[in-house]
């Protein structure tokens, strides 16, 4: 069940129409209602900037936009990707740059700070993974811990990096031993953004904390009675708890559940309070990268 099935508030003050809008905010405060009623009225290609609504496997529990919906105004790169598939923020860029070469108005919506950051500020290309390196970094981080491979970052990056984050950690780490150059130093010879935020409309809903809380607890439900436990069920055969589809919120309570180490009702809570906690990470992001946005309160 998407967002728009809980009743938004009221829609902003019309944003210009000859430009493309940004609308960031936390899971469940309204981002898809939003963004709906903007194409509705304005017209506008609607964009998923959301890191986990990029997989066909999870349709209700990405809580992505339902057939409904994308039936009222064009979507794109929603539910493209499928389990076992590679896609990082450097996929969504790139895809982005062939959507604004169609010369249509974008509405660049969902709650992933990291691709919004990349699209306003630029994103470092730094060259792929080796599959080796890869591998050695998830051997390292079970057996390790995330500390290990953060002690041996260079100093810049470590000073950088959200040291309480095991798959920033990680990736940092990956891109030191691949390349011999430090994710810092990558960072700095960042190209030019796509988007720089003074040519766009940049909203982020802030949400009050209990009434967010309560409308994801509220969703969660909702995506039980519509059939997310099923959903569940269609990727139990290949479920890989640590590969990037799997990391919808919900997912790994559910799977669970299926598997006999949860009752329903624990799953459910369990899943509900993970939805919170990752609500704050992304209300902490918004806070500290997103200052010159414009905000609209919810809640």
């Amino acid at each position: 069940m998407t967002e728009a099935a809980i009743p938004p508030a009221p829609p902003p003050a019309d944003p210009d129409p000859a430009r493309h809008v940004l609308i960031a905010g936390p899971t469940a405060s309204g981002k898809s209602a939003l963004a709906l009623d903007l194409a509705r009225r304005q017209g506008g290609l609607i964009v998923n900037a959301d890191a986990l609504q990029v997989w066909s496997c999870w349709r209700l529990l990405s809580a992505r936009p339902s057939a409904e919906e994308e039936a009222e105004a064009h979507h794109r790169l929603y539910g493209h990707r499928h389990p076992g598939e590679d896609y990082s923020v450097g996929h969504w860029l790139r895809e982005i740059t062939g959507l604004l070469a169609t010369g249509e108005r974008l509405i660049i919506i969902g709650g992933t700070g990291l691709y919004f950051t990349a699209l306003t500020e630029g994103l470092a290309e730094i060259p792929a993974t080796p599959p080796a390196t890869r591998l050695l970094a998830d051997q390292r981080l079970a057996a390790e811990g995330p500390e290990a491979l953060l002690a041996e970052l260079d100093p810049a990056t470590r000073a950088r990096i959200d040291a309480l984050n095991p798959a920033r950690i990680q990736r940092a780490w990956e891109v030191q031993s691949a390349t011999g150059r430090g994710l810092a130093a990558w960072q700095d010879g960042t190209p030019p953004p796509l988007l720089p935020l003074h040519q766009v409309t940049p909203l982020l809903i802030e949400a009050d904390r209990d009434w967010l809380a309560d409308r994801i607890d509220r969703r969660f439900d909702l995506m039980l009675e519509g059939g997310a436990l099923e959903e569940a069920r269609a990727v139990l055969p290949i479920w890989a708890e640590k590969a990037l589809w799997a990391r919808a919120i919900g997912a790994p309570e559910l799977i669970a559940h299926l598997r006999g180490e949860l009752d329903l009702a624990t799953a459910r809570s369990l899943a509900q309070a993970a939805s919170r906690q990752y609500a704050k990470r992304q209300r902490t992001w918004f806070r500290s990268k997103m200052g010159g946005w414009h905000k609209i309160m919810r809640g």
